[in-house]
Order: C-alpha cells, then sequence, then structure tokens
C-alpha cells in the first residue's frame, strides 16, 4: 500500500468526526421605523486551533466562572469579532457594531440542562439612517469557521440565508425604504428583496455548497463509509447500485427528519453511524465478494446516515418558503461530495490493476484502519 494512502487514511482516523462546521451568526433585525437590531453568537470554541474538534463551553462549568473570567470571555469575543467579521452599511461604508455581551444558550435559547452550550450574545440597537441603501457582511480571512447571515424584516424572515465561509462577501440585502414608517395594510413593512425571483436559487446554490462541506472536508465518517463502498469492488455496477441504494436511503430519511416527520437522537444515530463504518469494513475484508444481500445492508445504513445528514441541515435556519429548494441544494451537495470520493478513489487505485495485489495491498489494509476508525468513534460517541 502506498504510504500517501495510509497517512491520509491515518489521519481520518486520528479526527474526531465531528460533522458540523461551527459557524457564527449574524442576525439583522430591520423595521420600517428605522429601528434595528444586530446580533452576533459566539462560541468559546470557535477560536480554537480546531474549532470543530473543540467542546463548546457547558453551562455546568460556565457557572463556576468567576465574574472577572465571564468578563474574560467578553473581552476575547469582542476582539474576536473584529478579526473575524465585517459589518457594512451601504453608502455609510464598514461600521463597528457596539454589541452589548450576555451570555445564554444557542439560538436565543434559555440555559436550562448543565450540558447546555454557552454562547456570548452581543446586541447592538440602533436606527437605520436617512439615505442607507444596503446592508452586508464580510467573513474575514483567517479563522476556520463560517459566518451565518441571516435578516427580519418586521418580523418576517428575508427568504435569503447565507453561508460564507473566510474572504467571502454576503449579498447585499435593501434598506431602502425603512427609515419612514408606512402605514398599516397588505404591503405595509413589504421591503424590496435583492436578488428579487432568484432568491429561490440563491438558496439552493448556497445549501448546495454546504452539503458539499458537510461531507467534504468535514464528513469524515461520511468520507470513510463511502470509501468502504468503493473498496469492496472496483467494477462499475457494485459501485453504482451500493451508492445507488446508500443515495436513496439517506435522500428518504433527510427529507422526512428535515419536514419533522421523523426525528431520532443524535445519542442514538451517531454511534450506530461509526458501526455502520465498523460493519462494512469487516464485511469488505471477511466476505470480499459482492452479494445481494450487501444491497439492504448499504441500504439500512444510508438511512441512518440521512438521519446524520439532517442533524448537520438543522443547525441552519431554512428561509421561510424555500424549504424544497435548501434540502434540494443540500442533497444536491452531498451527492456531489460522494461522487467526488468515488473519483478520487478511483484515480488514486487505478494503477493497480491486478486484484490480487489490489486486494492485499489496499483493500484488506485500508478497510482494517477504516474499522478502527468507525470502532473508536463508537466509543468516544457512546461515551457522549
Amino acid at each position: 500500500m502506498k504510504p500517501w494512502l495510509i497517512g491520509v487514511l491515518c489521519l481520518f482516523s486520528a479526527v474526531a468526526g465531528a460533522h458540523s462546521i461551527p459557524e457564527i451568526p449574524v442576525h439583522g433585525r430591520f423595521h420600517t421605523d428605522g429601528t434595528a437590531e444586530i446580533s452576533i453568537e459566539i462560541n468559546p470554541r470557535n477560536w480554537e486551533a480546531t474549532p470543530s474538534e473543540a467542546p463548546s463551553l457547558e453551562q455546568k462549568v460556565w457557572a463556576k466562572l468567576t465574574p472577572a473570567q465571564q468578563a474574560e470571555l467578553i473581552r476575547k469575543a469582542q476582539e474576536y469579532i473584529a478579526r473575524a467579521v465585517e459589518f457594512t452599511f451601504e453608502p455609510l461604508g464598514r461600521v463597528q457594531p457596539d454589541f452589548v455581551f450576555t451570555f445564554g444558550a444557542e439560538d436565543g435559547k434559555p440555559l436550562y440542562k448543565p450540558d447546555d452550550a454557552v454562547v456570548m450574545v452581543g446586541r447592538w440597537k440602533t436606527r437605520v439612517p436617512a439615505g442607507l441603501t444596503g446592508w452586508k457582511v464580510r467573513s474575514l480571512p483567517g479563522h476556520k469557521v463560517s459566518v451565518l447571515f441571516i435578516n427580519t424584516v418586521n418580523g418576517t424572515p428575508h427568504p435569503r440565508v447565507e453561508t460564507l465561509f473566510p474572504g467571502e462577501v454576503s449579498f447585499t440585502l435593501n434598506l431602502a425604504g425603512l427609515t419612514v414608517a408606512r402605514p398599516e395594510g397588505p404591503s405595509a413593512g413589504s421591503v424590496p428583496a435583492t436578488g428579487g425571483d432568484h432568491d429561490g436559487w440563491s438558496v439552493f446554490l448556497n445549501f448546495l455548497r454546504f452539503g458539499f462541506h458537510h461531507v467534504l472536508p468535514e464528513g469524515f465518517d461520511h468520507i470513510l463509509f463511502v470509501l468502504g463502498l468503493f473498496l469492496l469492488s472496483r467494477s462499475w455496477k457494485p459501485m453504482v447500485t451500493q451508492v445507488t441504494a446508500f443515495t436513496l436511503a439517506h435522500s428518504v430519511t433527510l427529507a422526512l427528519a428535515a419536514a419533522g416527520k421523523v426525528h431520532v437522537p443524535s445519542s442514538i444515530v451517531e454511534p450506530v453511524i461509526a458501526l455502520s463504518i465498523v460493519f462494512l469494513a469487516l464485511e469488505n475484508i471477511f466476505f470480499p465478494r459482492y452479494r445481494p444481500w450487501r444491497l439492504f445492508v448499504v441500504f439500512v445504513f444510508g438511512a441512518i446516515h440521512g438521519l446524520g445528514f439532517a442533524s448537520g441541515l438543522s443547525e441552519k435556519p431554512i428561509p421561510t418558503g424555500s424549504f424544497l429548494a435548501a434540502l434540494t441544494g443540500f442533497n444536491v451537495g452531498v451527492e456531489c461530495a460522494q461522487l467526488a470520493i468515488l473519483s478520487l478513489a478511483l484515480a488514486a487505485t487505478c494503477w493497480l490493476r491486478d486484484e490480487a495485489k489490489y486486494r492485499r495491498w489496499v483493500v484488506i489494509p485500508a478497510s482494517v484502519v477504516i474499522a478502527l476508525a468507525g470502532l473508536w468513534w463508537a466509543v468516544e460517541r457512546l461515551r457522549v
């Protein structure tokens, strides 16, 4: 087996397999009377070297902090915002909101349980001065989390939500007309939405990218599962039938879970996903030939992985009226990532045409590493 391939697989096994891409939610709330509030959430894990692996600050730990330690957290959050997010009102230019920070749970929820994640919520209340035409944010380079750009106009969520990776700029929310209160009526408070009829397409593309990134490079366990599918056989028929079964299964459960029709706690889903990787890898070792019942196994595990994808999708607010576009985009992104994994795996092993050597040098060693990684993940997730 090639040393670089061993290194890649060992790298996968050395990662805890976190699905979620840490985010900094930035929420703009605007009203036609000119009042506005910009809020931002900072999870302390976001400024760690590897945010997706770092633990969140739990309430039971936060409650033991002294006032000085809590004040230090807020100071670090303020410094972090200045390095991570740029706020702009057009044509005024860049502004630095004077956030007032409090501690709370994620998504504005109150803290209840001892293991609730504590975040720092900054709020800046202001008025939109006459002449302002737009509002946007930029995710500055140099950090390892994304910025979630959300807006509400007169209590109604704006149909467009964007996930910004470092260096990217959001669309510009049209603020024209927000400085004058409007009379009540069917059109009261209506604000032109930048993008117009293209909002559905923008949501699709944004969630497509999010779905791709959720698997590649962040979803290490899903990557290893797809590699497990690939390692059984490089023949097109077993590969296509397995991937099709996996895709159909996780598409169904993802849609049902995203629509709220099915809910299985992540404390159950995540360990089972890890065990599915172990099962698939061991099957590659002890049952080297493709059998029809393998398709049933892949379908069942695909349904479980779909519930795992749904947990990632639930972390992002889906715009009102754009559920289908968001769900379709996320699912297409996941499929594109899977195809990319299979293509890379095929390109990495096409040099070895002797099937006996391929099995001895690639399939068995790689399956052993994948099984060990899945077993380690299962133990780690059962301990949580």
